[in-house]
């Protein structure tokens, strides 16, 4: 069992790791001790994968080392100036409740990040020296997840890559203005410049079959949405290029969260949930639709996404021109443009159609969502003829609203 003193250090770091989305255990190589040496899985029975209400994925002890900090971000409640309780782990409590949540199955494994005390090289130091033991001391095989620091050395991100599963850099904001105004300790080229190292070094690894495992879940970042005035064109712009540049895994969008004795000049209420809902969706779009991060907030002067509808249906609603489509001759390109048609319905529709004709029943059965690709597209039984006015589609198909409770 833990001590008091220990409890109260996982209540402080536990809570003050919450801001920090990006603990998805994704893309992991499977590694399990069937054979009788080492310890822990990265796949089977044994783990345990819980969600919160909003999504994020809680299967990972998922703590800060420490939260004090030597940098000073407006936008951080563990900055130097907060005014919050302040604990510290050792590396020998981290490992050893690793061990101990995982013999118990809560978690599959560890996402490991930190305030930087001293210097970025001397905190660095200590998270690659959990991984280090966890891996060559206890030959544990779950999951690593490490937060490199942009500015420690080389040598200890590339030690860091060959004990951890996937590192990641918080880009933090999605513009250099905006990191310089909140944290003009962090700089911009620091960061970008060590994502590119990161990529090149995790590219090398893959290209050479008889390499050392460096890194193989690859590498993502998180940025903070709502704390500065970027709107959403401009973060998804933002989001095209990294991917582009850097290779990411994942991007995760974090709703700024107002903080005790903040700076004036952040906002004085979080911005609503949905919105980083909504840039989850458009982040899919890009990633797996074949949408443009130009074309998803095209027509929006406010570069806005529409809390109330999905992006793919508000760019269906603003490009009708483009529907209805016949599915049983549209391309593949075009299918995944459909509102309600997702990737795997959209696979099997074609390879389907290769066979027979595709009726509205069909779509069904391949589990479409049929109400809401109707007035988009045609089949032998069907034919949109009716509100075929964006305003129309939009008012029978968007969700209603709700009262809210007082309670």
């Amino acid at each position: 069992m833990a001590s008091p003193d220990l409890k109260t250090k996982l209540e402080i770091l536990a809570d003050a790791a919450k801001y920090d989305a990006s603990c998805a255990s994704s893309g992991a190589p499977k590694r399990d001790s069937k054979n009788g040496k080492g310890m822990g899985s990265t796949t089977g029975a044994g783990i345990c994968h819980s969600y919160t209400p909003d999504g994020r994925c809680v299967s990972l002890l998922k703590i800060l080392l420490t939260n004090s900090c030597i940098f000073d971000c407006t936008y951080c409640i563990n900055r130097r100036s907060s005014n919050v309780r302040r604990a510290r782990f050792t590396v020998d409590e981290v490992v050893g409740l690793t061990l101990e949540f995982y013999k118990r199955n809560y978690i599959e494994g560890l996402f490991l990040s930190s305030g930087i005390i001293r210097d970025a090289d001397y905190t660095m130091e200590q998270l690659v020296a959990v991984a280090r033991r966890l891996r060559e001391e206890h030959h544990f095989r779950g999951y690593i997840h490490l937060k490199a620091i942009p500015e420690a050395s080389q040598e200890l991100i590339a030690q860091a890559g060959r004990h951890a599963d996937r590192l990641s850099i918080n880009i933090e904001l999605p513009t250099e203005t905006g990191l310089a105004q909140y944290a003009p300790e962090k700089k911009q080229t620091t960061i970008r410049g060590t994502m590119a190292k990161l990529k090149l070094r995790i590219d090398e690894v893959q290209a050479e079959r008889k390499a050392p495992r460096f890194s193989p879940s690859g590498q993502s970042t998180q940025m903070i949405v709502g704390a500065d005035g970027a709107n959403d064109a401009t973060i998804l712009t933002t989001s095209a290029a990294l991917y582009a540049s850097y290779g990411l895994r994942r991007i995760y969008y974090s709703a700024f969260s107002p903080i005790p004795d903040s700076s004036r000049a952040l906002p004085l209420k979080a911005p609503p949930l949905m919105r980083e809902h909504r840039l989850y969706q458009a982040d899919w779009l890009m990633r797996y639709y074949g949408f443009d991060s130009s074309e998803i907030l095209a027509g929006d002067a406010a570069g806005m996404l529409d809390l109330e509808i999905d992006p793919k249906f508000a760019w269906a609603l603003r490009n009708r021109a483009q529907f209805p489509l016949d599915v049983n001759a549209a391309p593949r390109e075009m299918l995944l443009r459909v509102p309600g048609l997702g990737a795997r319905t959209v696979d099997r529709m074609i390879e389907t159609r290769r066979h027979k004709t595709l009726r509205l029943d069909d779509i069904a059965r391949l589990k479409g969502a049929v109400k809401r690709a109707r007035p988009f597209i045609v089949t032998p039984d069907h034919r949109p003829v009716q509100d075929l006015d964006s305003a129309a589609i939009r008012a029978r198909l968007a969700p209603p609203p709700k009262q809210l409770s007082l309670f």
